[in-house]
């Protein structure tokens, strides 16, 4: 309802001030509109922020934002609009009063598939600041914002305010160049906090709390894979937890605060049965730990049975333990995982899509037992080669230099397609590079690698 809209932003600006309330809304619209250009999103911000400060100033009418807000909607309906262009602005303006204001105030952007800000070089930085600290300071949190959009807002706050206060204390230190070294130090952790949960939420908003979980537990079975599946099936429902419960946080300092407890738990699990796990938890400080395992590369598989498939019965159980039945795919995948410890995310999470959808079709079928037999025998004909495929592709990917990858790369298709034209080769050539490049590390964007498998 309005009066609790109105009582929110005024309390909202009142506690922050008009200053520290236009950076939040900076932030907090570049996050949301995070492919709005810059003059785009300083359009958005000075209509906000001006409603916010006649409105709420004392004895402003009581039908002021109300007004206010409704002349902001009218206008982002307009054919000229100065705001972020959005592909939902069209439908929302089909509604009227507030149900329109409030299908406006939903819309959010896609995040970036791949952050986009580069940190200039110190003396570049303080040019900048020099020339203007103001239009300095609202492109660099515009850039930032929209380029982690799906980190936390506290950690983007907090990120952000300590990034500012270092280029405005070393751009006019008498050493400039060890006042950086000193001031990036102390936000280490922050600036991984913010890498690491862009990355960890951006899965989250892509994948949902149950396939999160699952890409979880198929990345430490690559890294871990004499592991057993119930410390790292646990391990995986304990991250999920943490994403399901901070990427929309509020709370100052929920992701730090949760994420160190869960890498507490990840290396009393996990650091007796790996060195290189060891190796990452022997410092102080539980983020860069965090982030040593997020980057460790997969671990050679170990030899390993051929892996039991699942029954009919546990995979249509309608009765039975609740539980034993929402393991039986992960076990299955993660069996997968730690014999195939180059195959990408995204493959495993099609591989995830393809099993529920199969579990969905056959359970519920009139013969249970003959689909699943029919699709068990069309999955063992056509999944080994893209299997074979993927782990070949990615295994010299993140062996091999780029140049030494795609003159391999461009051999192999030579003698696997020898009737193939020179146009042809190349185009399959640039294909396999660009899902490579994009898809076989570990920080791969989910919705774009999706779409290239």
């Amino acid at each position: 309802g309005k009066d609790y809209v109105r009582e929110k932003v005024c309390q909202e600006y009142r506690m922050l001030g008009k200053e520290n309330f236009r950076t939040l809304t900076i932030i907090a619209n570049s996050r949301k509109y995070s492919n709005g250009t810059f003059e785009e999103i300083g359009h958005l911000v000075r209509e906000i922020v001006s409603l916010a400060e006649t409105c709420c100033a004392d004895g402003a009418h009581p039908s002021c934002y109300d007004a206010g807000s409704s002349a902001l909607s009218v206008k982002s309906c307009s054919a000229d609009s100065p705001f972020p262009a959005h592909p939902g602005t069209a439908e929302c303006c089909t509604h009227e009063g507030l149900e329109r204001k409030l299908c406006l105030a939903a819309l959010r952007h896609p995040p970036q598939p791949l952050p986009r800000y580069l940190q200039p070089s110190d003396q570049e930085l303080c040019q900048a600041f020099r020339k203007d600290p103001r239009e300095f300071a609202d492109r660099y949190l515009y850039e930032y914002a929209s380029s982690y959009s799906q980190a936390p807002l506290p950690v983007l706050l907090g990120s952000t305010r300590t990034f500012l206060s270092m280029v405005s204390t070393c751009c006019i230190s008498p050493a400039p160049t060890a006042c950086f070294l000193k001031e990036k130090l102390q936000r280490k952790t922050l600036s991984l906090l913010t890498l690491t949960s862009n990355r960890a939420c951006s899965r989250f908003s892509a994948y949902g709390k149950d396939k999160v979980t699952f890409s979880y537990l198929a990345s430490l079975a690559q890294k871990v894979p004499t592991a057993s599946f119930e410390d790292l099936f646990l391990l995986a429902q304990d991250a999920a937890e943490v994403f399901s419960q901070c990427c929309d946080s509020v709370a100052e300092d929920c992701m730090q605060k949760k994420l160190s407890e869960h890498t507490a738990k990840a290396c009393a699990t996990l650091s007796a049965q790996d060195e290189r796990f060891a190796d990452c938890c022997k410092g102080k400080n539980l983020m860069e730990s965090y982030f040593c395992i997020l980057s460790l590369p997969p671990a050679p598989a170990p030899k390993l049975p051929e892996a039991p498939q699942p029954t009919n019965k546990e995979l249509c159980s309608k009765e039975g333990d609740l539980q034993a039945t929402r393991q039986v795919l992960p076990r299955s995948l993660f069996e997968l995982a730690r014999r195939h410890p180059s195959l990408p995310d995204a493959i495993l999470a099609k591989l995830y899509d393809a099993s529920e959808k199969i579990r969905g079709e056959c359970c519920s079928a009139k013969d249970p037992s003959a689909c699943l037999h029919s699709k068990r025998q069309r999955m063992g004909a056509e999944l080994p080669p893209v299997l074979e495929m993927a782990s070949q592709l990615c295994g010299q990917y993140t062996k091999l230099y780029f140049l030494d990858f795609k003159k391999r790369l461009r051999e192999s298709l030579t003698q696997t397609f020898p009737e193939a034209s020179a146009e042809q080769l190349e185009q399959l050539l640039e294909q396999r590079v660009s899902f490579a490049s994009t898809c076989c590390t570990p920080d791969a964007p989910p919705l774009l690698c999706a779409s290239k498998v």
